[in-house]
């Protein structure tokens, strides 16, 4: 049987979104949806998190997967590189547990949205190249990069980013005649052991695809891209899932009910010299709450806050509030 490690590199020193990996995401951690992913496949025989966090290794094991190791800090910095966040767990497997796996599965937390069946069918493209060192999830591309330039600054020529053979400048070319591209994703890469231990690399030389429907392309930066995607998930979008199959979004919605910390503001606090503390808010949601009403759909906040603050933003927004 050929032994499939799933590694899902989750550190927990997140700058954009604090605590991300174990944030609720349409209703479970974010990790859970890749610890999901692995689990629910056919031909995967391990599933680890790497993780330098205490708390994020709880939340793993809670859904079912490995953290038998807590990854050194100088593995889980902010410029550190997926290769030797992989080195060090495959070291710490054959050294602790003289366990070696035949391909390595490369889950990132921030790309949650997968489609049911893609790393069964992304490992099968790898058994069936012998060549192949390793399968990368692709979409199409939105932008074709025939058509970009290097900018070396304001006031000198623009230089073509790429050239193509048999097409004279590809830049003024109809995009008909131009090579087809595909842009990378976070979704998955299947990596053959080698690629790693010899060739020093997550892709190697060979790299396949997994062509993976655009609607699925999905990277979590901002809190802006975590409500967006969240929306995705309740749209009834096909996806594997932590829980059982979800339910759509009700076709009538009369009200909404929301906390106030990270969703009426961005879940930071501004503290003085006195301890006092203040919030921040955006003044749009005034608008986009204006266009819900518009909609014949209520707003509400209920928080366990008991800061004045909560009711006093309500009020300006035009929204009823429970707090305290």
């Amino acid at each position: 049987m050929t032994d499939i490690l799933a590694l899902i590199p989750a550190r927990g020193g997140s700058k954009g979104i604090p605590r991300k990996n174990i944030r609720s995401f349409a209703g479970y951690p974010l990790i859970a949806w890749s610890i999901a992913a692995a689990k629910q496949s056919e031909l995967v025989t391990r599933v680890i998190v790497s993780t330098d966090d205490e708390e994020i290794a709880k939340v793993a094991r809670e859904w079912g997967a490995e953290a038998p190791f807590l990854r050194p800090a100088e593995f889980a910095q902010d410029n550190t590189t997926d290769l030797p966040v992989f080195e060090h767990a495959l070291k710490w497997l054959e050294d602790v547990e003289g366990y070696r796996p035949d391909i390595i599965i490369q889950l990132r937390p921030t790309s949650p949205i997968r489609p049911k069946n893609m790393l069964d069918d992304a490992i099968r493209i790898l058994q069936n190249h012998k060549d192949a060192d390793c399968v990368r999830g692709v979409v199409v591309a939105g932008q074709n990069p025939f058509k970009m330039w290097r900018f070396n600054g304001e006031d000198k020529p623009l230089n073509p980013l790429l050239e193509v053979d048999g097409i004279k400048e590809p830049y003024n070319a109809p995009r008909q005649i131009l090579p087809p591209v595909y842009w990378q994703t976070g979704h998955i890469d299947v990596i053959r052991i080698e690629t790693i231990s010899q060739k020093k690399s997550l892709t190697g030389d060979v790299i396949y695809p997994l062509v993976i429907d655009s609607k699925y392309t999905v990277d979590i930066d901002t809190l802006s891209d975590w409500a967006k995607y969240e929306a995705l998930i309740y749209s009834g979008l096909e996806v594997v899932s932590p829980g059982k199959d979800r339910k759509q979004m009700p076709e009538i919605i009369k009200l909404i009910i929301c906390d106030f910390d990270g969703v009426v503001t961005d879940n930071s606090v501004i503290t003085d010299q006195d301890g006092k503390e203040s919030v921040l808010a955006s003044r749009s949601d005034s608008m986009h709450i204006k266009t819900l009403k518009e909609k014949g759909i209520e707003m509400m906040i209920l928080s366990s806050e008991p800061n004045n603050v909560v009711q006093a933003r309500a009020k300006k927004m035009g929204v009823e509030s429970i707090h305290g």
